[in-house]
């Protein structure tokens, strides 16, 4: 059976293509609005801004064709703003009309202390039997969202599954062969490619089977803590692609660039022994041209061919003139990045840059990075990566910037520190300190901040649970802790001393000191909920 994907131009369909390649089918393009009508089954894997989406699908002539096929009952699959699509509109995107197939407005978010996006692993609460879910088993599936459709505007002839994340949410509608999805079965590992295999192999007609689910509906879902690992990838000195790891951003041992693997093994390592996600940092020397680093967007590429769980790149989104005299944009980098595998880019120096300026005149302008690939993307697809070092002071009046008091005194015995950002790999301190970056950030349109801490990277200490917890005071967007983490007893410290909601760790994995599941295990001890 040929299955058709509507390819709208936007975000990471690479995975969806890659699952569905790996189920064993051929998969057509929607090439003309006539093709949505005549496919067999249709894939819509709803990627960006509401907005994007819809004026995308306008300029193409696919809408009414879309709203056609739903109506009359034709296979048909849409993935996170594609469920979003099927309703009147969006509070994301205000006047922008959805294919209006169930009524009412999809909203943002909005409970107080809940990070906004909500970016990791919750689970599903069934309402009625499906064939697409019929083997699910209370198992955790992948969301990474800011908006969400009301329950009580979606009628039970639509509703599916529901989800608990500070409200109860709509996780996914269905009506006869009619089915849409808020989270992102290609992102949620092998249970994801059921639910995916079960849609593709499907030959009857769903409505039959649509009988209400006995179903403990108290049963809150919770979302999980997410487990991350990091590879932080350069060229070697003999210029192979490999995976390195620093001390204090230092990642030469006896002169030479620390050689821990190849990038695409152990991304498939981590993915199958249970990464919750993996990020890439791209520290090599392709950085001052990134549209030019064939390498790394091959690794991209390989990369998601066999790893379904959500992707991170970070290194070089930023704009550029490359030696020819042609000018790149960091959307036009991210947007690289994206088509190659990516559900996320990280920056880290010109996000520094950027708050700089925005410092000066407290006004948006539309042209940082981080603008530019939220505005399109959406905020989710955004992170900020943060490389502060502590500067400790003698008294909280010697100093402008956000001060703590600390337990980890200086060396000269200060009790006080602020944390300065840096740039260039932490190479050059800023004058500007970790508060202003990460509200800034937010206030620009960050989804999501990668918590990096100078001062304990390499050190295998444990993470700077003070630098977390001052964070988390200021932004409610998730945050990842990161840096120092040299057993798995550090990650239960860092779920359970702050509000954290992912933690990462590069080195203790690579060398296999600690394994992503006796990290689980720790944590799922003392009650922390995990995928």
């Amino acid at each position: 059976m040929q299955i058709t994907l509507l390819d709208y131009g936007a975000g990471n369909v690479r995975s969806v293509r890659n699952a569905i390649r790996k189920l064993g089918y051929e998969i057509n393009d929607v090439l003309s609005p006539e093709d949505i009508l005549t496919a067999e089954k249709l894939i819509f894997p709803g990627v960006g801004s509401f907005g994007l989406v819809m004026t995308r699908l306008q300029e193409r002539g696919y809408l009414e064709p879309l709203k056609r096929r739903i109506l009359e009952n034709k296979p048909f699959l849409g993935i996170c703003v594609a469920l979003q699509a099927l309703y009147e509109g969006s509070e994301e995107s205000p006047g922008v009309h959805g294919l209006g197939v169930i009524p009412g407005q999809v909203i943002r978010f909005s409970t107080k202390e809940l990070s906004v996006p909500q970016i990791g692993w919750n689970g599903i609460r069934l309402l009625k039997n499906s064939v697409l879910i019929n083997s699910y088993d209370h198992e955790k599936l992948y969301f990474v969202h800011s908006y969400h459709a009301k329950v009580e505007n979606t009628g039970p002839d639509w509703l599916l599954a529901v989800t608990d994340y500070g409200t109860e949410f709509v996780s996914a509608v269905e009506k006869g062969n009619i089915s849409a999805f808020q989270f992102h079965p290609e992102k949620s590992g092998s249970t994801g490619l059921k639910i995916l295999g079960n849609f593709l192999a499907q030959d009857v007609d769903n409505s039959l089977v649509s009988a209400p689910r006995p179903i403990d509906l108290l049963q809150e879902t919770k979302i999980a803590k997410r487990i991350i690992a990091c590879l932080d990838v350069r060229s070697n000195d003999q210029g192979d692609l490999v995976v390195t790891k620093g001390d204090q951003y230092d990642v030469r041992h006896e002169g030479l660039v620390r050689n821990l693997g190849k990038p695409v093994d152990l991304a498939r390592r981590y993915y199958e022994e249970g990464a919750d996600e993996i990020t890439f940092l791209n520290i090599t020397g392709f950085r001052d041209y990134p549209l030019q680093d064939q390498p790394m967007l091959a690794v991209l590429e390989k990369t998601s061919e066999n790893v379904f769980v959500p992707l991170t790149i970070g290194g070089g989104i930023r704009e550029f003139t490359d030696a020819t005299g042609k000018a790149s944009t960091s959307l036009d980098v991210a947007s690289a990045y994206f088509r190659s595998g990516a559900d996320k880019v990280s920056i880290g120096s010109d996000a520094v840059y950027a708050v700089e300026d925005y410092l000066k005149t407290g006004k948006k302008t539309g042209k940082s990075s981080i603008e530019q690939i939220s505005n399109v993307y959406g905020a989710q697809a955004v992170v900020i990566s943060v490389d502060p070092r502590r500067v400790y002071v003698q008294s909280l009046e010697q100093t402008d910037h956000t001060t703590i008091s600390t337990d980890f005194p200086g060396p000269g015995g200060e009790q006080y520190c602020w944390y300065q950002c840096t740039v260039k790999g932490g190479r050059e301190g800023r004058n500007l300190d970790v508060i202003q970056l990460v509200t800034s950030c937010e206030e620009l349109g960050a989804g999501e901040i990668l918590l990096n801490c100078i001062d304990r990277d390499g050190t295998n200490t444990g993470f700077d649970l003070e630098l977390i917890n001052l964070v988390k005071q200021y932004v409610s967007i998730p945050v990842i802790a990161s840096s120092g983490a040299g057993r798995a007893s550090h990650f239960v410290d860092v779920f359970q001393e702050t509000r954290t909601e992912a933690a990462l760790a590069a080195g203790i994995f690579h060398r296999k000191d600690v394994t992503i599941q006796e990290v689980k295990d720790a944590v799922r001890a003392v009650g922390v909920e995990t995928r």
